[in-house]
C-alpha cells in the first residue's frame, strides 16, 4: 500500500464565491430568472444570492467591475481552532494578506492568495438564511420552498480556476489547506489539471492550465441540480432566451458528472451539474491520473459532443494574448 500523509480535516467546504461582472443587473437576472436563485441582500456595488438548498445567507456575490472574473472564493473551516491553524499555515507560505471584519453573511475572515494570485479567504462564523414567511417549507430538512421560476439549481458545487502553474497551485492547496487530489491530468509528468476536495465530492476546487501562462483566471463556477433531466430543461429555456450554451448536456469522464456549460451575460462561464458523478468514501483514495493524450474525448467528454477549443483555452478575464490567438 502507498504511504499516505496524515490528512488535514480543518477545511470543511467551499462556502461562497464572488463573481465580477461588467453587467451586474443582467448577471443577477440570469441567476434569479433562469436558475431560480434568490437575492438575499444588496450593498454598494454588490448583490448577494443563494440557491434554495444553500443554508447560508449567501453562496454567490456578484460585484460590478470593468471585467468578468473571480473576485474571491471563501472556504469555511470546521471550527474556530481549525481556522487559526489554517491561517498560521497560510501565513507560513508568505501568501497571506490579513484579516477583514467580515461581510454580509459571515464574520471575520483571513484573506490570502494562491501562488497564482487567485483571491481566497478562510472563515468560520457564518449567518444562516432566515426565510421569509412566504418562503417557508414544510420540509424540515430544506431551507426554503423550491422556487417557482426558471429551472432552480439546488446548491453551490465547485469552482474551476485557470492557472499558469497547476502543479504549484495544487501543492499549495494540499499542503496549506488539506485538500486531497482526486483526479489529475498530466503530460510527460507535468501537471495540467487537478480536481481536489476536502469532502467526499470529486472536487470543490479544480485547477486547469492557462495556455498562455497568464495567472489568476476563472474557468467556471458550478451549481448543482442532481437530476440530469434538469439540464435539458434549462438548455431549452436558455436557448429560447439567447443565452450562449458553450457545451450542451454532456457527461464528463473526469468526475463522471452530467454537465453543461453556459455563459452568463456578464461573461463568466457557468457549469450546471445534472449530478455530481461519483462520491469518494475511501480514506486512502489514490489520485486517478489521466495523460493529456487520452483526455480529449474521454476525460472531458465521456458521452456527448466534443468540447470546443474555447473550453480548453478561454477563461475570464479575457486577455490580449487570448484575443490575438
Amino acid at each position: 500500500m502507498s504511504q499516505f500523509k496524515e490528512p488535514i480535516f480543518d477545511v470543511a467546504q467551499l462556502a461562497h464565491v464572488e463573481l465580477l461582472s461588467p453587467k451586474p443587473e443582467e448577471s443577477v437576472e440570469f441567476f434569479t430568472r433562469f436558475l431560480g436563485m434568490s437575492v438575499t441582500a444588496r450593498s454598494g456595488q454588490s448583490v448577494y444570492l443563494k440557491a434554495y438548498e444553500d443554508t447560508y445567507q449567501n453562496t454567490l456575490k456578484i460585484t460590478e467591475s470593468n471585467d468578468a472574473g473571480l473576485g474571491h472564493l471563501a472556504l469555511r473551516t470546521i471550527s474556530p481552532q481549525a481556522l487559526e491553524r489554517r491561517v498560521e499555515a497560510v501565513k507560513a507560505t508568505g501568501l497571506g494578506k490579513g484579516w477583514i471584519d467580515g461581510d454580509i453573511g459571515h464574520g471575520p475572515a483571513y484573506q490570502f492568495t494562491t501562488p497564482d494570485g487567485h483571491n481566497m479567504e478562510l472563515l468560520f462564523d457564518v449567518e444562516y438564511y432566515q426565510p421569509k414567511e412566504e418562503e417557508k417549507t414544510r420540509l424540515l430538512n430544506r431551507n426554503v420552498k423550491r422556487p417557482d421560476r426558471g429551472v432552480p439549481v439546488r446548491r453551490l458545487d465547485h469552482i474551476n480556476l485557470m492557472t499558469s502553474n497547476p502543479g504549484k497551485n495544487t501543492d499549495f492547496l494540499v499542503d496549506a489547506l488539506g485538500f486531497r487530489v482526486r483526479e489529475q491530468i498530466k503530460n510527460e509528468g507535468n501537471v495540467l489539471g487537478s480536481w481536489m476536495s476536502v469532502s467526499n465530492l470529486v472536487h470543490e476546487i479544480a485547477f486547469m492550465q492557462e495556455p498562455n501562462q497568464i495567472p489568476g483566471k476563472l474557468h467556471h463556477l458550478c451549481y448543482w441540480y442532481g437530476i440530469p433531466q434538469n439540464l435539458y430543461d434549462i438548455a431549452d429555456l436558455l436557448k429560447e432566451n439567447d443565452i450562449f450554451i458553450e457545451v450542451p448536456p454532456n457527461k464528463h469522464g473526469i468526475s463522471q458528472a452530467f454537465c453543461m456549460y453556459v455563459y452568463e451575460p456578464g461573461g463568466n462561464r457557468i457549469e450546471l451539474f445534472g449530478d455530481a458523478g461519483y462520491l469518494i468514501t475511501d480514506p486512502t483514495w489514490e489520485t486517478v491520473t489521466w495523460e493529456m493524450k487520452d483526455t480529449p474525448g474521454f476525460g472531458d467528454t465521456w458521452i456527448g459532443t466534443a468540447f470546443p477549443d474555447s473550453w480548453w483555452n478561454q477563461g475570464t478575464p479575457v486577455t490580449v494574448p487570448e484575443i490575438v490567438k
